[in-house]
């Protein structure tokens, strides 16, 4: 999604002046078009991501549309006072741009992992919180919500080839996205991991247990009542993230089931251990805490042979 993400960002800034990219030392052999393009409205902060955002909120109250890149858990955490106290509190339009949730930067070891990045941002009323699930909806995100009031966290993934089969670049704002339907089990994914679960739905379809996959890109404002309509026809539900447990989308669906009084086994895949400290391959880490295809499949047989007949 990196190289779709600059790509229309310089097609945005084209056309709006207001538009401007921080960067907190990185983003190399990715960001240099559009520094190149626009040498007045780039800024290398360093690695200082604290003042990247004040800078940011800065120029926003100046009438700019900043938008600050950083590592996942570089964007979300390390400046998390500064986006509540800022950008969120004065309900400013920056954009935070999240790069390579999950274990997208396994080899570079625990604190490259973005885990909590969707929960911490979730949890804030006042912003919006996006994260498509590969390079087309990336694109087609980043078109629909540019321009919004207030601040949006985007969090992204480095894979520019990577489809989810039936999502065709599909995203609009408070939307769940369907990308396949079947009876026996609702799964429902949210980023990059949601290619991972495309493939594990198709397994379970070629064993005779096809189910729904819905693709949930904006976490804020939350599609709730049309996540509602989903979970009342499934009794077994399965999210799937590259995030923690706690805190993100299961957390999301564990709170709609919860408010609505809803009949369904909710089985969410995602980290619950605490990390011991190995370093490996995104797919790697994958298979280690059980978000490989191969381990969603197994995890979905169980959940619906656990249902009563």
């Amino acid at each position: 999604m990196r190289a779709a993400f600059v790509r229309t960002l310089m097609a945005l800034a084209a056309q709006d002046p207001r538009i401007m990219l921080l960067a907190g030392d990185l983003g190399y052999m990715a960001l240099e078009p559009f520094r190149d393009q626009f040498p007045g409205r780039f800024i290398n902060v360093g690695v200082a991501e604290q003042n990247m955002v004040g800078v940011a909120t800065g120029l926003a109250d100046a009438g700019f549309i900043p938008f600050v890149y950083s590592i996942a858990p570089f964007a979300a955490l390390r400046p998390y006072e500064f986006i509540r106290n800022g950008p969120i509190q004065h309900q400013l339009p920056v954009r935070i741009v999240g790069m390579g949730g999950g274990f997208e930067y396994g080899t570079n070891g625990l604190s490259h992992y973005g885990l909590e990045d969707l929960g911490v941002m979730r949890i804030q009323p006042g912003i919006t919180v996006i994260a498509p699930a590969d390079h087309q909806q990336a694109e087609t995100a980043l078109r629909a919500s540019w321009h919004l009031p207030g601040p949006i966290y985007y969090r992204l993934g480095k894979d520019d080839k990577t489809v989810v089969p039936g999502l065709d670049g599909r995203f609009s704002l408070d939307t769940l996205e369907c990308v396949g339907e079947g009876p026996h089990l609702l799964m429902i994914t949210t980023g990059s991991i949601a290619s991972e679960a495309a493939a594990a739905a198709q397994a379970l379809a070629a064993q005779g247990v096809p189910g729904t996959l819905l693709v949930a890109a904006t976490l804020r404002p939350a599609p709730c009542e049309e996540l509602a309509g989903w979970l009342a026809r499934f009794a077994a539900v399965m999210t799937v993230e590259a995030h923690y447990r706690e805190g993100g989308l299961g957390s999301l669906v564990a709170e709609v089931i919860a408010e609505r009084g809803l009949r369904c086994r909710l089985v969410r895949c995602g980290v619950g251990a605490v990390l011991d400290g190995l370093s490996g391959s995104q797919s790697y880490l994958h298979q280690k805490y059980g978000l490989a295809r191969e381990a969603l499949v197994a995890r979905a047989l169980q959940t619906v042979r656990a249902q009563p007949a």
